[in-house]
């Protein structure tokens, strides 16, 4: 089986499943190439699988972390966007085009998707289904979830069906997003299956020299022994940052614990106004922002300095994020939002509280940092679930299940019109 995956962000979580399903897709037999970005993060880790890093994309913005000055600054800001925007938009129109023609020139026997961030996108996606491929999609995400329930989101969600219709196989990381999905596309739902997020040993096994916890301690002016909450991930409206900051507020009333929020903010966020809420509630010296893409080989210790990682998101699908932190044996605490509650087991992994919460967030995090044995025990259970039940290739088998039914249904009519076709030429020849 050739299985080409399209994964055009090259670097950040992303890439980083990518990087693992193809590595399980290939130990089970299939042959992968993985179609990416030019500044493919991991070029360096070892791989069974080949990679075509042909997109020329735009790296990560650095968000500013100053406030215009002036009106005019302002307006020359969101100038400058507007236009970038706009160079973005025709860049990536065409390479989806140098994509579309490439893929027609190697005609796998499978294409599977990773994100998709543009209705138009569509159009690309139904030509190559109209040439014969078979298109699938692992979907992370199908809700315009950072842009809010604004007009915009309103008028473009109908055409997202549009990109969704031109795949034979979709999957979904919980049966709650399965449902969700369900209800907002008229999508067959034959069509969708549910497979779990795998794991995040990627971590585990950084190709570059690890950077010791002892280094981000001494980074972050952390004493030995202080105990740390760690919010790691983008950082987005839907992750509920102003509610963990309530949260510890509270936290910090019973606890000398520090809160660190480790993550790139996207457009969507203000970091200058997080930090702000952070003073007025009195944790200027509480909280840490280190607002950088972290690098995958200070992922370890990060992990090593928590005593409990928080995802106090307000909406979700899955958290590729919540399973670093059980690569790492830590115990976590998240919302009961979209498919969370189907990977934390409640007293036994971490802790779920209802969604903008602050009360019973910071009760949770208190139960964890005032029992460092009980957040052991959570933490091993994680590191448990992480190598057994979240394990790719379980995973990879079960996508690879669907696949050869999708090519056995493509081949039974080419093999019939093969057939009939001998049939009239041999009737044809005895007249």
């Amino acid at each position: 089986m050739r299985l080409f995956v399209v994964e055009p962000r090259a670097t950040g979580g992303m890439i980083h499943y990518a990087y693992q399903l193809c590595t399980a897709l290939a130990r089970q037999g299939a042959s992968v190439t993985l179609v990416t970005s030019q500044d493919y993060e991991l070029a360096s880790f070892s791989h069974n699988f080949t990679v075509e890093p042909r997109l020329k994309l735009w790296a990560r913005d650095a968000q500013s972390m100053s406030p215009p000055r002036s009106r005019l600054a302002a307006a020359w800001r969101k100038t400058y966007r507007t236009v970038r925007r706009g160079g973005r938009a025709v860049q990536l129109i065409y390479q989806w085009l140098g994509l579309m023609n490439y893929l027609l020139a190697q005609q796998p026997d499978l294409v599977q998707f990773g994100s998709i961030g543009f209705p138009f996108e569509a159009l690309f996606l139904a030509r190559l289904r109209r040439q014969g491929l078979i298109l699938t999609q692992i979907c992370h995400e199908f809700e315009q979830r950072e842009r809010g329930n604004g007009l915009w989101a309103r008028l473009t969600h109908p055409f997202y069906a549009g990109i969704y219709d031109n795949f034979s196989a979709i999957f979904l990381h919980a049966e709650n997003n399965r449902q969700r999905f369900l209800s907002l596309f008229p999508i067959s739902p034959e069509l969708t299956h549910v497979i779990p997020h795998g794991n995040e040993t990627l971590f585990l096994t950084s190709a570059a020299e690890p950077v010791p916890p002892e280094v981000l301690r001494q980074r972050y002016g952390l004493a030995p022994d202080e105990p740390v909450v760690l919010f790691f991930g983008t950082l987005t409206p839907s992750k509920g940052l102003p509610e963990l900051l309530q949260a510890f507020a509270l936290v910090r009333q019973e606890s000398q614990a520090r809160l660190v929020v480790a993550g790139f903010p996207s457009k969507f966020v203000d970091v200058n106004e997080l930090q702000a809420m952070a003073t007025a509630l009195g944790l200027s010296e509480a909280v840490i922002f280190d607002t950088r893409y972290i690098p995958v080989e200070e992922v370890g210790a990060l992990m090593g300095l928590a005593r409990v990682v928080v995802y106090p998101y307000r909406s979700s699908t899955q958290s590729g994020a919540l399973q670093v932190a059980y690569a790492f044996g830590r115990p976590v605490i998240a919302t009961q939002v979209g498919g969370l509650p189907e990977v934390v087991e409640e007293g036994r992994s971490g802790f779920l509280v209802p969604p903008n919460s602050p009360g019973a967030l910071a009760a949770a995090i208190l139960k964890i940092v005032d029992n460092p044995q009980l957040g052991a025990e959570m933490g091993a259970y994680a590191r448990h679930l992480s190598e057994t039940r979240y394990a790719w290739e379980p995973i990879a088998n079960q996508i690879l299940t669907v696949y050869q039914r999708l090519l056995i249904r493509k081949t039974k009519p080419a093999q019939l019109q093969a057939k009939s076709n001998e049939i009239r030429q041999g009737l044809e020849a005895k007249q």
